[in-house]
């Protein structure tokens, strides 16, 4: 198993991105809870992630609603399922986390949901950033609540893309 990474600057603050075996499997937020060690990120090179890089660009330009890459997305199996749940989440609108545990067949399991949502090693590329309490409110993002709230204004068209203030 070959690890690489690369730091890249975003608006919301600069953003790790990390390969395996030259898959993006991971993007990480200055400052982010559940960031691995930086020792596991492994060498930098920034060959792996140029098309990741280009579409990450597009996307705070506002020219860029869906990614398309593929991603390794380590976890179990149920934090694997929710993932996918949160890339179907559409561009500028917002889910509960009641409302992917429905989607999952599983209705009693937001807190499992919520859990699983926290783990998402590829953030932003897997919008972990559009999921709300169950009253509309924001509540957790490993990034931080204000980026959250942030990404969710960028999304909705109240905020532009502004340099980082992270």
């Amino acid at each position: 198993m070959t690890r690489q990474h690369t730091v890249v600057d975003s608006p919301y603050g600069s953003l790790t991105l990390v390969a395996t075996d030259g898959v993006l499997a991971g993007l990480y937020m200055t400052g982010q809870r559940h960031r691995p060690p930086e020792e596991t990120f492994g060498e930098p090179d920034p060959r792996p992630f140029t098309e990741a890089a280009r579409q990450l660009d597009a996307y705070f330009a506002g020219d860029l609603r869906t990614f398309d890459l593929p991603l390794r997305l380590d976890g179990t199996p149920f934090q694997r399922s929710v993932w996918e749940q949160l890339r179907l989440i559409p561009y500028g609108e917002t889910r509960t986390y009641g409302e992917l545990a429905e989607n999952l067949g599983k209705p009693g399991a937001s807190r499992a949901v919520g859990l699983a949502n926290g783990k998402n090693p590829v953030g932003i590329i897997v919008p972990c950033h559009r999921v709300i309490g169950a009253s509309g409110g924001l509540t957790g993002y490993g990034g931080g609540l204000d980026r959250k709230q942030r990404l969710l204004a960028f999304e909705n068209g109240t905020e532009r893309s502004t340099p980082a203030l992270f």
